[in-house]
């Protein structure tokens, strides 16, 4: 007996919602399942690499982007031993024809809304808010997937189950239980402010990466320049899960204070009225990603430090190898399904491995202080801004 031509996607994230999109486009039916009510317009800036936004170029997203995503001209590396910048990768028009793809900065919440209105217009793809994954069993017809929506349930039988429901994904924890998350000691704090708010030279369409003694700051344009997403990183123990806890704005300012931080740093912390912070978990690297007909994508796999600006990114990448595996697979029997599967993991290991040492080596990096710190600069200036942007190459390349 086929299989049916159903996937039912958990998590109407970004990874959920792009894989849902590029699955349809290979010809499968989705259902993709969403436990919030509502997809809130709420999050933090993102970096979209050239990696990422050639898929959602791809996938028809550029025109719903326009207007919002900014693309910067230049990655500003800032030393606060040094009192400013000592690095300035350049990007920008020159960057995106390198690439073939652009580099963006954008609001998670406006890349949402477009990848939603792409999901909404698509009739291949069923969107259920506030409809929370359950349970799945496996039988001679695929897999039936049990949802709760309120007080009621519902099933639906498909060929495969895909778990793209976060760090907490309860894909994940059905499959594989023994694998729970782990606390980096690192908090991510964040905060947006309109760009009018600062002086004009600190406005510009640039990413800020401010590297301190044990901790580090980010800022860069969002929602078309009209505002500046800032996040700062500071070891902490505080561990909640979430990613969107209110945050004491004096507490991370007093962080900052210290005289060891430039007056710019200083300045774009000051600035913000409203934080909110999250601490940052990991995945660990050696976990499964899939088990017969179910698998893991983004954050539910791997969820990793953020520090190569890399998370969206590989999600979306996941995305696009899951449906190029599983539209190339004999997915009309259930073996056919889990060797696609396998096939999917196994190509996706080995760079989201290497993404992940890297994001753990630049954290190390960015928060060096004393005589390391000076080191640390001393060789970024050696280096200098083509070989820096060289060693990136690695990761904007990359292709399906």
């Amino acid at each position: 007996m086929a299989l049916s031509r159903t996937i039912v996607v958990a998590g109407a994230g970004i990874g959920g919602m792009t894989a849902a999109l590029a699955l349809a486009q290979k010809g499968f039916r989705i259902v993709l399942l969403e436990k919030a009510e509502k997809l809130e317009e709420a999050g933090a800036g993102l970096q979209l690499s050239p990696n990422a936004s050639r898929i959602l170029v791809e996938l028809g997203l550029e025109p719903r982007l326009t207007g919002r995503a900014v693309m910067p001209e230049s990655i500003n590396i800032m030393s606060a031993r040094a009192g400013g910048e000592i690095s300035r990768l350049p990007l920008g028009q020159a960057a995106t024809f390198a690439a073939g793809a652009p580099y963006w900065v954008v609001h998670r919440a406006d890349l949402q809304a477009a990848l939603q209105a792409h999901v909404n217009d698509n009739p291949d793809i069923e969107l259920r808010l506030g409809c929370q994954f359950d349970d799945v069993t496996k039988h001679a017809r695929g897999l039936t997937v049990v949802q709760r929506q309120g007080l009621s349930r519902q099933q639906d039988v498909a060929t495969a189950l895909i778990g793209a429901d976060g760090i907490w994904s309860s894909v994940r924890n059905h499959l594989f239980p023994e694998v729970q998350p782990q606390f980096s000691g690192l908090i991510a704090w964040r905060g947006t402010l309109a760009a009018t708010a600062l002086p004009r030279e600190y406005t510009s369409p640039r990413v800020q990466l401010w590297m301190g003694p044990n901790a580090h700051l980010v800022a860069y344009p969002i929602s078309g320049g009209r505002q500046i997403n800032v996040v700062a990183i500071v070891a902490g123990t505080w561990n909640r899960p979430g990613w969107s806890a209110p945050g004491e704005a004096n507490e991370i300012k007093s962080t900052f204070a210290s005289s060891r931080w430039p007056a710019t740093g200083r300045m774009l912390i000051n600035a913000v009225d409203e934080w909110r912070r999250w601490a940052l978990f990991t995945v660990p690297d050696d976990g499964e990603w899939h088990q017969g007909s179910i698998a893991l994508l983004g954050d539910a796999a791997h969820a990793m430090l953020p520090f190569a600006a890399q998370g969206a990114g590989m999600a979306i990448e996941d995305a696009a190898v899951l449906a190029k595996c599983l539209s190339e697979g004999k997915t009309d029997n259930a073996d056919g399904v889990a060797a696609a599967l396998k096939r999917y993991a196994r190509m996706r290991r080995g760079r989201i491995a290497r993404v992940q040492r890297t994001a753990r080596r630049q954290g190390r990096i960015y928060h060096m202080s004393g005589l390391a710190a000076a080191a640390r600069d001393l060789v970024i200036r050696a280096l200098g801004p083509k070989q820096m942007l060289a060693r990136q190459d690695w990761i904007f390349d990359w292709r399906v």
